[in-house]
Protein backbone atom coordinates (compact mmCIF):
# COMPACT_ATOMS: atom_id res chain seq x y z
CA UNK A 1 0.00 0.00 0.00
CA UNK A 2 1.60 3.61 -1.05
CA UNK A 3 0.33 6.57 1.22
CA UNK A 4 0.51 10.57 0.63
CA UNK A 5 1.29 13.43 3.09
CA UNK A 6 -2.04 15.29 4.31
CA UNK A 7 -2.26 18.59 6.42
CA UNK A 8 -5.10 17.46 8.70
CA UNK A 9 -6.98 19.76 11.15
CA UNK A 10 -7.49 17.00 14.19
CA UNK A 11 -9.46 19.43 16.49
CA UNK A 12 -9.62 23.20 16.41
CA UNK A 13 -6.38 24.84 16.99
CA UNK A 14 -4.56 21.48 15.81
CA UNK A 15 -2.55 21.13 12.25
CA UNK A 16 -0.62 18.17 11.64
CA UNK A 17 1.18 16.83 8.41
CA UNK A 18 0.35 13.20 8.46
CA UNK A 19 0.47 10.03 6.50
CA UNK A 20 -2.50 8.70 4.62
CA UNK A 21 -3.69 5.85 2.53
CA UNK A 22 -3.09 7.06 -1.38
CA UNK A 23 -6.74 7.24 -2.06
CA UNK A 24 -7.88 4.65 -5.32
CA UNK A 25 -9.42 5.99 -8.05
CA UNK A 26 -13.54 5.14 -8.29
CA UNK A 27 -16.07 4.62 -10.62
CA UNK A 28 -16.46 7.88 -12.70
CA UNK A 29 -13.80 9.80 -10.95
CA UNK A 30 -10.33 10.96 -12.01
CA UNK A 31 -7.12 10.55 -9.69
CA UNK A 32 -5.67 14.51 -9.23
CA UNK A 33 -2.57 15.53 -7.70
CA UNK A 34 -3.35 19.36 -6.22
CA UNK A 35 -0.44 21.72 -7.20
CA UNK A 36 -2.21 24.52 -5.69
CA UNK A 37 -4.32 24.66 -2.44
CA UNK A 38 -5.53 28.36 -1.62
CA UNK A 39 -6.28 28.82 1.97
CA UNK A 40 -9.36 30.44 2.24
CA UNK A 41 -11.14 32.56 5.44
CA UNK A 42 -13.26 29.17 5.38
CA UNK A 43 -10.08 27.37 6.39
CA UNK A 44 -9.26 29.96 8.99
CA UNK A 45 -12.55 29.04 10.65
CA UNK A 46 -11.75 25.52 10.58
CA UNK A 47 -8.49 25.94 12.65
CA UNK A 48 -10.41 28.27 15.22
CA UNK A 49 -13.42 26.31 15.40
CA UNK A 50 -15.50 28.58 14.43
CA UNK A 51 -17.21 26.82 10.98
CA UNK A 52 -20.96 25.56 11.64
CA UNK A 53 -20.98 22.63 9.12
CA UNK A 54 -17.76 20.50 10.39
CA UNK A 55 -16.44 17.70 11.95
CA UNK A 56 -12.97 16.90 12.70
CA UNK A 57 -10.60 15.71 11.79
CA UNK A 58 -10.76 17.32 8.51
CA UNK A 59 -8.09 17.64 5.40
CA UNK A 60 -9.12 20.96 4.53
CA UNK A 61 -8.57 22.71 1.06
CA UNK A 62 -11.11 23.61 -1.81
CA UNK A 63 -9.75 25.94 -3.87
CA UNK A 64 -7.65 23.99 -6.34
CA UNK A 65 -5.77 23.81 -8.64
CA UNK A 66 -4.90 19.89 -9.83
CA UNK A 67 -3.20 17.77 -12.50
CA UNK A 68 -4.88 14.70 -14.02
CA UNK A 69 -2.76 11.64 -13.00
CA UNK A 70 -5.17 8.96 -14.14
CA UNK A 71 -8.95 9.43 -15.99
CA UNK A 72 -11.15 7.02 -17.32
CA UNK A 73 -10.69 5.96 -20.73
CA UNK A 74 -14.39 7.83 -21.67
CA UNK A 75 -12.98 10.96 -20.25
CA UNK A 76 -12.24 14.76 -21.49
CA UNK A 77 -9.09 14.58 -19.55
CA UNK A 78 -5.85 13.09 -19.95
CA UNK A 79 -3.04 12.87 -17.77
CA UNK A 80 -0.71 15.82 -17.40
CA UNK A 81 -3.72 17.88 -18.00
CA UNK A 82 -4.30 21.35 -15.84
CA UNK A 83 -7.75 21.69 -14.16
CA UNK A 84 -9.94 23.84 -11.96
CA UNK A 85 -11.98 22.13 -9.02
CA UNK A 86 -15.99 22.56 -8.46
CA UNK A 87 -15.46 21.64 -4.66
CA UNK A 88 -19.11 21.13 -4.21
CA UNK A 89 -20.54 17.86 -4.86
CA UNK A 90 -24.04 17.71 -5.03
CA UNK A 91 -26.62 14.49 -4.96
CA UNK A 92 -28.34 15.30 -8.23
CA UNK A 93 -31.84 14.42 -6.86
CA UNK A 94 -33.01 16.67 -3.86
CA UNK A 95 -35.39 19.57 -4.53
CA UNK A 96 -32.32 22.43 -4.67
CA UNK A 97 -30.89 19.94 -7.64
CA UNK A 98 -33.79 19.31 -9.27
CA UNK A 99 -34.38 23.10 -9.46
CA UNK A 100 -31.08 23.40 -11.08
CA UNK A 101 -29.15 24.74 -7.51
CA UNK A 102 -26.71 21.87 -7.08
CA UNK A 103 -24.84 24.91 -5.04
CA UNK A 104 -27.42 24.50 -2.09
CA UNK A 105 -28.11 20.61 -2.35
CA UNK A 106 -29.52 19.54 0.86
CA UNK A 107 -26.63 16.67 1.06
CA UNK A 108 -24.14 18.54 -0.58
CA UNK A 109 -20.50 17.14 0.65
CA UNK A 110 -18.31 20.17 0.19
CA UNK A 111 -14.27 19.34 0.07
CA UNK A 112 -12.39 20.39 2.64
CA UNK A 113 -15.56 21.23 5.06
CA UNK A 114 -17.63 18.10 4.84
CA UNK A 115 -15.25 15.60 3.41
CA UNK A 116 -11.65 15.54 3.43
CA UNK A 117 -10.00 18.32 0.62
CA UNK A 118 -7.08 18.80 -1.29
CA UNK A 119 -4.67 19.63 1.39
CA UNK A 120 -2.92 16.12 0.17
CA UNK A 121 -0.84 15.10 -2.35
CA UNK A 122 -3.24 12.91 -4.14
CA UNK A 123 -7.42 13.03 -4.41
CA UNK A 124 -10.21 11.26 -6.46
CA UNK A 125 -12.96 13.01 -7.29
CA UNK A 126 -16.23 12.63 -9.52
CA UNK A 127 -15.15 13.55 -13.37
CA UNK A 128 -18.15 16.11 -13.25
CA UNK A 129 -16.64 18.32 -11.13
CA UNK A 130 -13.44 19.07 -12.56
CA UNK A 131 -13.47 22.02 -14.94
CA UNK A 132 -11.09 22.76 -18.05
CA UNK A 133 -8.66 25.67 -17.12
CA UNK A 134 -8.92 26.99 -20.64
CA UNK A 135 -5.00 27.20 -20.32
CA UNK A 136 -5.21 29.36 -17.14
CA UNK A 137 -1.84 29.28 -15.05
CA UNK A 138 -1.65 27.24 -11.76
CA UNK A 139 -2.29 30.33 -9.62
CA UNK A 140 -4.97 31.38 -11.81
CA UNK A 141 -6.55 28.04 -11.22
CA UNK A 142 -6.58 28.28 -7.53
CA UNK A 143 -8.28 31.23 -7.50
CA UNK A 144 -11.26 30.63 -9.51
CA UNK A 145 -13.25 29.32 -6.58
CA UNK A 146 -13.27 31.89 -4.24
CA UNK A 147 -14.02 34.66 -7.36
CA UNK A 148 -17.25 32.30 -8.19
CA UNK A 149 -18.43 32.93 -5.17
CA UNK A 150 -18.63 36.60 -5.49
CA UNK A 151 -19.80 36.33 -8.68
CA UNK A 152 -22.27 34.66 -7.73
CA UNK A 153 -23.30 36.75 -5.06
CA UNK A 154 -23.59 39.26 -7.47
CA UNK A 155 -25.55 37.78 -10.16
CA UNK A 156 -28.01 36.55 -7.19
CA UNK A 157 -28.21 39.95 -6.66
CA UNK A 158 -29.10 41.10 -10.00
CA UNK A 159 -26.86 43.90 -10.36
CA UNK A 160 -27.49 46.56 -13.49
CA UNK A 161 -25.23 49.12 -14.98
CA UNK A 162 -26.44 52.40 -13.17
CA UNK A 163 -26.99 50.53 -9.36
CA UNK A 164 -25.13 51.87 -6.38
CA UNK A 165 -24.01 48.65 -5.05
CA UNK A 166 -21.61 48.05 -1.39
CA UNK A 167 -20.01 45.36 -0.85
CA UNK A 168 -18.73 45.36 3.07
CA UNK A 169 -15.29 43.34 3.54
CA UNK A 170 -12.46 43.61 1.40
CA UNK A 171 -10.85 40.01 2.10
CA UNK A 172 -10.83 37.73 -0.88
CA UNK A 173 -13.94 37.16 -1.19
CA UNK A 174 -15.47 40.78 -0.96
CA UNK A 175 -12.59 41.41 -3.39
CA UNK A 176 -14.77 38.82 -5.65
CA UNK A 177 -17.95 40.35 -5.61
CA UNK A 178 -16.62 44.05 -6.16
CA UNK A 179 -14.42 43.24 -8.88
CA UNK A 180 -17.91 41.38 -10.39
CA UNK A 181 -19.77 44.34 -9.20
CA UNK A 182 -17.84 46.84 -11.29
CA UNK A 183 -17.63 44.38 -14.10
CA UNK A 184 -21.75 44.63 -14.08
CA UNK A 185 -21.45 48.58 -14.72
CA UNK A 186 -22.82 49.59 -11.15
CA UNK A 187 -21.35 52.60 -9.14
CA UNK A 188 -19.37 50.81 -6.26
CA UNK A 189 -18.44 51.25 -2.81
CA UNK A 190 -16.17 48.60 -0.98
CA UNK A 191 -16.28 48.99 3.03
CA UNK A 192 -13.60 47.48 5.80
CA UNK A 193 -12.39 48.04 9.07
CA UNK A 194 -8.57 47.67 7.70
CA UNK A 195 -7.43 50.58 5.83
CA UNK A 196 -4.50 48.39 4.32
CA UNK A 197 -6.66 46.24 3.02
CA UNK A 198 -9.15 48.97 1.37
CA UNK A 199 -6.15 50.34 -0.54
CA UNK A 200 -5.16 47.13 -1.80
CA UNK A 201 -8.84 47.09 -3.08
CA UNK A 202 -8.71 50.28 -4.69
CA UNK A 203 -5.38 50.16 -6.20
CA UNK A 204 -7.21 46.47 -7.64
CA UNK A 205 -10.77 48.08 -8.37
CA UNK A 206 -9.87 51.63 -9.73
CA UNK A 207 -12.78 53.39 -9.77
CA UNK A 208 -14.19 52.61 -6.86
CA UNK A 209 -15.06 54.22 -3.17
CA UNK A 210 -13.69 52.95 -0.11
CA UNK A 211 -15.10 53.72 3.30
CA UNK A 212 -13.38 52.72 6.36
CA UNK A 213 -15.63 50.80 8.81
CA UNK A 214 -15.72 53.04 11.98
CA UNK A 215 -17.89 55.38 13.82
CA UNK A 216 -17.79 57.59 10.99
CA UNK A 217 -18.93 54.73 8.67
CA UNK A 218 -23.02 55.43 8.91
CA UNK A 219 -22.59 59.34 8.73
CA UNK A 220 -20.16 58.90 5.66
CA UNK A 221 -22.65 56.28 3.68
CA UNK A 222 -25.22 58.73 4.12
CA UNK A 223 -23.29 61.32 2.20
CA UNK A 224 -22.58 59.13 -0.87
CA UNK A 225 -25.86 58.03 -0.68
CA UNK A 226 -27.56 61.64 -0.38
CA UNK A 227 -29.23 59.59 2.67
CA UNK A 228 -31.01 57.24 0.37
CA UNK A 229 -28.74 54.19 1.04
CA UNK A 230 -27.58 51.62 -1.32
CA UNK A 231 -29.85 49.65 -4.32
CA UNK A 232 -27.40 46.70 -3.18
CA UNK A 233 -25.44 46.07 -0.10
CA UNK A 234 -23.19 42.40 -0.11
CA UNK A 235 -21.93 41.41 2.99
CA UNK A 236 -18.70 39.68 3.15
CA UNK A 237 -17.57 39.76 6.51
CA UNK A 238 -18.05 36.77 8.21
CA UNK A 239 -18.98 39.15 11.23
CA UNK A 240 -22.14 38.63 13.05
CA UNK A 241 -22.29 42.86 13.93
CA UNK A 242 -21.26 44.00 10.46
CA UNK A 243 -23.68 41.57 9.07
CA UNK A 244 -26.33 43.21 11.94
CA UNK A 245 -25.40 46.88 10.77
CA UNK A 246 -25.75 46.34 7.25
CA UNK A 247 -29.11 46.69 7.18
CA UNK A 248 -29.03 49.94 7.88
CA UNK A 249 -27.16 50.65 4.60
CA UNK A 250 -29.69 49.21 2.38
CA UNK A 251 -32.24 51.99 -0.02
CA UNK A 252 -36.27 51.70 -0.05
CA UNK A 253 -37.03 48.79 -2.55
CA UNK A 254 -33.03 47.60 -2.02
CA UNK A 255 -31.46 44.27 -2.17
CA UNK A 256 -28.80 42.81 0.78
CA UNK A 257 -27.05 39.76 0.07
CA UNK A 258 -25.24 37.10 2.76
CA UNK A 259 -22.28 35.72 1.02
CA UNK A 260 -20.61 34.78 4.86
CA UNK A 261 -21.81 32.46 6.97
CA UNK A 262 -21.48 32.64 10.43
CA UNK A 263 -22.74 30.79 13.84
CA UNK A 264 -25.64 32.41 15.72
CA UNK A 265 -29.11 34.45 14.96
CA UNK A 266 -29.33 37.44 12.37
CA UNK A 267 -31.46 40.04 14.26
CA UNK A 268 -33.02 43.16 12.58
CA UNK A 269 -35.56 45.46 13.24
CA UNK A 270 -38.82 44.09 11.32
CA UNK A 271 -40.61 47.46 10.81
CA UNK A 272 -37.60 49.05 9.35
CA UNK A 273 -37.59 45.93 7.24
CA UNK A 274 -40.77 46.16 6.03
CA UNK A 275 -40.77 49.98 6.17
CA UNK A 276 -38.26 49.38 3.26
CA UNK A 277 -39.40 46.54 1.58
CA UNK A 278 -35.85 45.35 1.58
CA UNK A 279 -34.84 42.07 -0.42
CA UNK A 280 -32.68 39.73 1.47
CA UNK A 281 -30.78 36.89 -0.09
CA UNK A 282 -28.04 34.37 0.73
CA UNK A 283 -26.29 33.58 -1.51
CA UNK A 284 -24.01 30.09 -0.96
CA UNK A 285 -21.43 28.91 -2.63
CA UNK A 286 -21.24 29.31 -6.49
CA UNK A 287 -22.52 27.73 -9.76
CA UNK A 288 -20.99 26.23 -12.84
CA UNK A 289 -22.05 29.84 -15.38
CA UNK A 290 -20.19 31.57 -12.12
CA UNK A 291 -16.71 29.30 -13.14
CA UNK A 292 -17.53 29.85 -16.73
CA UNK A 293 -17.64 33.67 -15.97
CA UNK A 294 -14.71 33.71 -13.78
CA UNK A 295 -12.75 31.70 -16.38
CA UNK A 296 -13.59 33.90 -19.07
CA UNK A 297 -12.97 36.94 -17.21
CA UNK A 298 -9.26 36.00 -16.30
CA UNK A 299 -8.82 35.43 -19.72
CA UNK A 300 -10.40 38.77 -20.84
CA UNK A 301 -7.28 40.04 -18.57
CA UNK A 302 -9.96 41.17 -16.22
CA UNK A 303 -9.17 39.83 -13.08
CA UNK A 304 -5.64 41.00 -11.76
CA UNK A 305 -4.93 37.21 -10.06
CA UNK A 306 -1.01 38.36 -9.35
CA UNK A 307 -2.25 41.12 -6.84
CA UNK A 308 -4.47 38.55 -5.09
CA UNK A 309 -2.20 36.28 -4.75
CA UNK A 310 0.12 37.59 -1.99
CA UNK A 311 1.85 34.95 0.41
CA UNK A 312 2.64 31.36 -0.06
CA UNK A 313 3.81 27.99 1.72
CA UNK A 314 4.30 24.60 1.17
CA UNK A 315 2.41 21.68 2.42
CA UNK A 316 4.59 20.82 5.47
CA UNK A 317 5.49 24.47 6.43
CA UNK A 318 1.29 25.44 6.12
CA UNK A 319 0.99 23.65 9.56
CA UNK A 320 3.11 26.61 11.12
CA UNK A 321 1.89 29.50 8.66
CA UNK A 322 -1.59 28.79 8.67
CA UNK A 323 -1.67 29.25 12.31
CA UNK A 324 -0.04 32.65 11.94
CA UNK A 325 -1.86 33.91 8.65
CA UNK A 326 -5.01 33.57 10.86
CA UNK A 327 -4.02 36.19 13.24
CA UNK A 328 -1.27 37.95 11.50
CA UNK A 329 -3.90 39.64 8.49
CA UNK A 330 -1.16 42.52 7.82
CA UNK A 331 -0.60 42.39 3.33
CA UNK A 332 -2.25 38.73 3.36
CA UNK A 333 -5.36 38.41 0.53
CA UNK A 334 -4.71 34.86 -1.10
CA UNK A 335 -2.29 32.57 0.70
CA UNK A 336 -1.39 29.56 -1.31
CA UNK A 337 -0.05 26.30 -0.61
CA UNK A 338 2.51 24.96 -3.29
CA UNK A 339 2.91 21.22 -4.39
Amino acid sequence: MSFVDALECSEPGTLRLVRRPAPVRGPGEILVRPRRVGICGTDYHIFEGKHPFLNYPRVMGHELAVEVVEAPEDSDFSSGDIAVVNPYLSCGTCIACRRGKPNCCTRIEVLGVHRDGGMTELLSLPAVNLVRSEGLSLDACAAVEFLAIGAHAVRRSRMQAGDHALVVGAGPIGLGAALFAARSGASLTIMDRDPERLAAATAMLGSVTAVVADSDADARIAELTGGDGYDIVLDATGNLQSIQAGFSSVAHGGTYVLISVVKGDISFTDAEFHRREMSLLGSRNAMAEDFSAVIAAIRAGAIPVDALITHRTSLADAADNLPRWAVQKQGLVKALIEL
